[in-house]
């Protein structure tokens, strides 16, 4: 079983930049946003053909590439996958089906969104995958906001995406800088209990993963 890690954050609170010291020998870069990475450097560490980076908004591509890490000898090297991000893969399908009609095609997101974060688990176990989402914050009439991850279509709010990852990191931009959100704060940020002391810790994937190892 992989173990799996969802990221949430407003755009330009780091949920990317968070990725940069990890070894791209043994990291894969899903681009679902296409958009690039947002460090100095980054095109020199990961590369299509250095057969560590694809930049795709499809939702079946990606799990084809899932598999394929998993399952196949030559990719038995790659320890990390992030898919950047979830919303760009479901964005990207609810564009392509706009002019459909209907209550069908936001079914058939769910169910693919769904059927893909569950995938995740069932994916060789020295594996890890992190899963950057986009957040959204709600306020209430009495002034309560509260800040889950945003998704498309209520089918996917009922179902709840957060269901299905043990830890979930809400990334923040702060006047000195940018931190991850490890407890709830009005929020669905979750980290396994005694993991993390700190409500707050430093922007740095690596770090949290050596947290959670020796956890």
């Amino acid at each position: 079983m992989a173990k799996v890690i969802g990221i949430m954050g407003e755009s330009g609170s780091g949920k990317t930049t968070s990725m940069r010291n990890l070894n791209p020998e043994e990291t894969f870069y899903i681009d679902c946003d296409k958009k690039g990475l947002s460090w100095k450097g980054w095109r020199e560490q990961y590369q299509f053909e250095k057969h560590n980076y694809m930049a795709t908004d499809q939702i079946s591509t990606v799990s084809n590439i899932l598999n394929k890490i998993s399952t196949q000898e030559n990719m038995r090297h790659i320890k990390t996958v992030i898919i950047d991000t979830l919303n760009g893969l479901m964005v990207a399908d609810e564009v392509r089906r706009m002019k459909e009609k209907g209550y069908d095609k936001w079914q058939d997101l769910a169910q693919c969104v769904w059927e893909l974060l569950d995938s995740l688990y069932t994916l060789r176990n020295d594996l890890t995958v992190i899963v950057l989402c986009h957040s959204q914050t709600q306020k209430e009439d009495d002034g309560y906001t509260f800040t889950r991850i945003k998704t498309s279509g209520k089918k996917l709010d009922k179902l709840n995406v957060e269901s299905k990852l043990t830890t979930v990191l809400y990334a923040v931009a702060k006047e000195d800088g940018y931190v991850f959100i490890t407890h709830a704060h009005n929020s669905t940020a979750k980290t396994p209990m005694g993991a993390f002391e700190a409500d707050e810790i430093p922007n740095d994937i690596v770090k949290v993963l050596k947290a959670l190892e020796e956890y």
